[in-house]
């Protein structure tokens, strides 16, 4: 029997390689060919704890996790014991006997197939330490879904390359031994959920955060410094894994605020420079926010969200942080706020950041969270012919020899003035935290005062023409409008899959840029729309509030999930039909 999916877990102690085990996985089945989106979970915890990795692989593209597990990897008895009522109907459990006695009826229910692995005796057999079960596991797995040994053992080499050749053979030996195990007693003749091989295929294999540094490496940035915060910490990780390659320089200060004040100093000097942290770093970062304002230096910040106050829940999930994103800092001044919704609109959207930053003179700031930031998902390779590179008003010595008089902070009908670097002869400026005239130097004369801030928010006047429109998945006539922000995206899209069998029509409002806020666009939809429905991964429902801000409309139907986790399509699903 074939089918077009499956829904693989596996579950264990934290420090036995769940996060590699899983990875390699999906690596195999985005290799054969197949659709892949995954995700982990992982406490908050130095050592210990309970961690998952689940995958997901399709025939058709997937756009996000699900509820069921078709198969279940315990090398653990808590993982039976926690996720045993996830197990879909004919599904099944890969564990270890001599640790974990297990039977249908301790399960309660005679429709999951169990698939005893004597997990720990092989990984000794291999040569290799108990903490190797997770190895054995993987090629029992892989010999469930009747795939060749050969592509585990290439994926094997490539996650484990630059390790020692002896660590390598222990892996793949212990791997060998569980498929060999699981094939020679016939097993997977009895697991019904076998997946195709579409072969000839290759896509990439990347979360949202690393889109987001290929992109920005692509932009030209130069210079990245970052204190390491979860769910962020992982692009600094990249950004310097590529110093060399990519001429970089990444920088691991003190704390965040001397990341950013580093990255606006950066931006000052006419290098293109990025920062990331999560919202308890982006705290300590909101008063230099308005350094950048001010100054009108052009700098990209990645918020990772999760969920507080405090330090909340750290390694979850939650989109609490979109109001704060928008205010942050003392005073008013226009930022831009991009919030991709998947893994393609994190790479296109990095760039766009950097010229947004460059082309307006302000700081932008692209808005993830966990779930987005960190599960993997098959993409096609990225179109990057288009890609244009625009430095704004950056002057030339050549345009600066022309001006008789430089001015900074001119004022010009897009509020948009000329830009210099350090060491451009005539180009001279000061630059501070205080109010200032047209050359920079202070002043707290009431009438320059206005001006100077009307020239900063005519940008946005500028800038409202400019970015694209919000998207509108679906039909135009639908019985249901969905509207959702960043990560809730792809759930958003697979609950329509579900509501399309029964017969019901949905479409879909994206909104990606949410400042300066698509007010006249979103106005028209809603007005248009037979029924409205929000989703959100907050308790306040923090866009449909500013929704309301900006348009006077209200949205007549919330979802909202603030717990730590992410949604799950059938949530969507189930809410939206109870709505109907």
């Amino acid at each position: 029997m074939e089918n077009n999916g499956l829904s693989w877990k596996i579950g264990g102690e934290a420090g036995y390689g769940i996060m590699t085990t899983g990875f390699i996985f999906a690596k195999v089945c985005s290799r054969a060919g197949l659709h892949v989106f995954d995700h982990t979970e992982y406490p908050s915890l130095i050592r210990g704890g309970h961690n998952t990795y689940q995958v997901r692989a399709e025939v058709e593209e997937v756009y996000s996790h699900v509820k069921h597990v078709d198969l279940l990897v315990a090398l653990n008895k808590e993982t039976i014991d926690k996720h045993k009522e996830e197990l879909a109907p004919g599904g099944g459990i890969i564990y270890d006997r001599d640790k974990i006695p297990l039977s249908k009826e301790d399960l309660g229910r005679d429709d999951v197939k169990l698939y005893p692995v004597p997990l720990l005796k092989l990984a000794e057999e291999s040569g290799g330490r108990e903490i190797m079960v997770n190895s054995v596991a993987l090629g029992a797995s892989v010999a469930l879904i009747d795939f060749d040994f050969e592509m585990l053992s290439n994926v094997i080499e490539d996650i484990y390359r630059g390790k020692a050749r002896e660590t390598i053979e222990f892996n793949i030996r212990a791997a060998r031994l569980g498929y060999d195990y699981v094939k020679n007693k016939g097993m997977e003749k009895d697991f019904g959920r076998k997946l195709p091989k579409v072969g000839g295929k290759k896509r990439m294999l990347l979360t949202g955060n690393d889109a987001l540094c290929i992109g920005a490496i692509k932009a030209g940035c130069k210079f990245y410094a970052a204190y390491p915060m979860t769910p962020s910490s992982s692009i600094l990780h990249t950004m310097a894994s590529q110093e060399r390659n990519f001429s970089l320089v990444v920088k691991h200060p003190e704390d965040e605020i001397a990341a950013i004040n580093m990255v606006i100093g950066t931006g000052f000097a006419g290098v293109r420079a990025m920062t990331a942290t999560s919202g308890g770093g982006f705290s300590l970062m909101s008063e230099a926010l308005g350094l950048a304002a001010m100054t009108e230096t052009p700098i990209v910040v990645a918020v990772c969200q999760r969920p507080g106050p405090s330090t909340g829940l750290p390694t979850r999930t939650e989109q609490g942080d979109l109001k704060f994103v928008l205010h942050a800092s003392q005073g008013e001044f226009p930022r831009f706020v991009i919030a991709p919704g998947d893994v393609e609109e994190c790479f296109y959207k990095t760039i766009e950041a950097f010229n947004l930053a460059e082309r307006y003179q302000c700081p932008v700031i692209l808005i993830l969270d966990k779930y987005l930031s960190e599960s993997h998902k098959t993409t096609e390779q990225f179109d990057v012919n288009g890609i244009k590179i625009d430095r704004g008003l950056l002057l030339s010595d050549e345009e600066l020899e022309k001006i008789r008089e430089f001015k900074r902070y001119e004022f010009t009908e897009t509020g948009i003035s000329p830009r210099t670097i350090p060491s451009q002869r005539g180009g001279i400026f000061t630059a501070n935290g205080n109010e200032h005239d047209e050359t920079g130097d202070l002043s707290e004369d009431k009438t320059i005062r206005t001006k100077m801030m009307d020239k900063r928010f005519k940008k946005f006047e500028q800038a409202e023409k400019e970015i694209p429109e919000p998207k509108l998945f679906g039909p135009k006539d639908a019985d249901m409008t969905i509207i959702a922000w960043g990560s809730t995206k792809g759930p958003v899209k697979e609950a329509m899959k579900l509501l399309d069998r029964d017969g019901i029509k949905a479409n879909f409002l994206q909104i990606i840029y949410i400042s300066p806020f698509p007010t006249n666009t979103v106005s028209k939809i809603i007005e248009t729309s037979k029924r409205t429905v929000i989703v959100e991964n907050n308790k306040t429902a923090q866009l449909a509030s500013l929704i309301r801000e900006k348009t006077g409309k209200e949205i007549e139907h919330k979802i909202l999930k603030y717990d730590g986790r992410q949604f799950f399509p059938t949530e969507i699903y189930q809410r939206i039909k109870e709505v109907l």
